[in-house]
């Protein structure tokens, strides 16, 4: 089992200006990653299928409990900037180590990075949207400087130079630009130094895949950042190869569907481990030893399209428990963090379709419900006590 805005650019961040803890009782970023055993998770706390409605600074509170009964030491975010989101989330974790001093919980602050014209019918993804990306990082600096003690890496960009992710993303080189920037106002010391800096993005963007994004500018990066952040998604992936799920004979599934989805997802783990491997493989080439850590991956447990009862049926509980049992044995295996995807359900990813799958990658749905993977945590009392909207969590009724 798993053991686990509309900000303006002078946003005020809370009336923090030192750290509450001695800076010696903070780890550094390598300190947390080096072990490899770090439990880290993406968050996003929007309980409805609007980003308008933001969690507030209580509700916030209420998840990080939680994430923190279940292990958890850090969060991973995606922006600074679109939403209030991130301000709230320091305010809500300043807030709980007031309450009690030892709650730890860190954070891997993700920049958002656009191209110019993104979203719009014509996306120029040889430029950047300089004003808004501009905007993302001068809060993230904001952060960094005024929570020294829980911001502990700064990803730049979320998939943001894959090419699939067409109505936004950016050359590699506009990555390049704000990694350096970051960097250099480390070594000014106007940010802590034990922070570390990254992009977030798929193994194929890191060199992992195709021969064409394997470019000079890539390299650079990769000698740039200071871990690689890669995401995989055999969830995905094998949506498009149908043989993935009909390796297991017919003889085997008709006898035992339960050992057939228990071969499928070994399967899917391979897929995923493979990926890094080959991403590992282009990044030593560049940049011998420097470290690779999961910075995504998950699986869905419904869905009612492409992986739902007219698909691949690679959607479900068990799927998501199993994969992310494997998952984590082999990241614990081989030193590797891995940033699961993602803590709660987030109903405003396909608000027009509830029961589509972007929807359904948390571990705990939107009616308090801890899905499979996490049953025996909640059989052990991991979570009692605590609340979600002030309703306890319960099991949900997979069977």
């Amino acid at each position: 089992m798993l053991a686990l805005t509309l900000l303006v650019a002078g946003c005020d961040i809370g009336s923090r200006v030192d750290t509450t803890r001695e800076e010696s009782q903070s780890p550094s970023a390598a300190e947390l990653f080096d072990s490899g055993a770090l439990r880290a998770i993406a968050y996003g706390g929007y309980r409805s299928a609007t980003r308008a409605e933001v969690p507030s600074v209580d509700d916030i509170k209420e998840d990080l409990k939680i994430l923190s009964g279940l292990g958890f030491k850090m969060i991973r975010t995606y922006n600074t900037q679109q939403y209030d989101e991130t301000r709230r989330i320091f305010l809500a974790i300043e807030a709980l180590q007031a309450e009690d001093p030892s709650f730890e919980m860190y954070v891997m602050l993700g920049v958002w990075i656009d191209c110019a014209g993104a979203g719009t019918d014509a996306p120029d993804h040889e430029g950047e949207d300089h004003e808004a990306n501009q905007r993302e990082v001068d809060a993230a600096i904001r952060f960094a400087k005024a929570y020294s003690d829980i911001v502990k890496v700064i990803a730049v960009g979320n998939e943001a130079m894959v090419r699939w992710a067409a109505t936004y993303y950016v050359q590699p080189k506009v990555v390049l630009k704000w990694v350096r920037h970051f960097q250099t106002l480390k070594q000014a010391g106007e940010i802590e130094s034990g922070v570390w800096v990254t992009s977030s993005d798929n193994f194929a963007s890191w060199g992992g895949g195709e021969a064409s994004y394997q470019t000079p500018t890539l390299n650079a990066l990769i000698l740039a950042v200071d871990f690689v952040s890669m995401h995989t998604y055999p969830f995905h992936d094998t949506h498009y190869n149908p043989a993935f799920w009909t390796d297991t004979s017919d003889e085997v599934r008709a006898k035992d569907p339960q050992a057939a989805v228990s071969a499928a997802m070994e399967r899917a783990a391979v897929y995923a481990q493979n990926q890094y491997v080959s991403t590992k493989r282009y990044v030593s080439s560049v940049d011998p030893g420097k470290a690779i850590h999961i910075g995504e991956t998950g699986w869905a447990s419904l869905d009612n399209g492409f992986y739902g009862p007219d698909g691949s049926n690679a959607a479900g509980e068990r799927q998501q428990q199993l994969y992310f049992e494997l998952m984590i044995a082999w990241a614990r295996a081989a030193g590797v963090v891995l940033v699961l995807f993602e803590a709660f359900d987030e109903p405003w990813k396909d608000a027009k379709n509830p029961a589509g799958s972007e929807n359904h990658f948390g571990l705990i749905d939107g009616q308090n419900r801890a899905k499979r993977v996490l049953w025996a945590e909640l059989d052990a009392g991991a979570l009692h006590g605590l609340t979600r909207g002030g309703r306890p969590i319960v099991r949900s009724p997979a069977p």
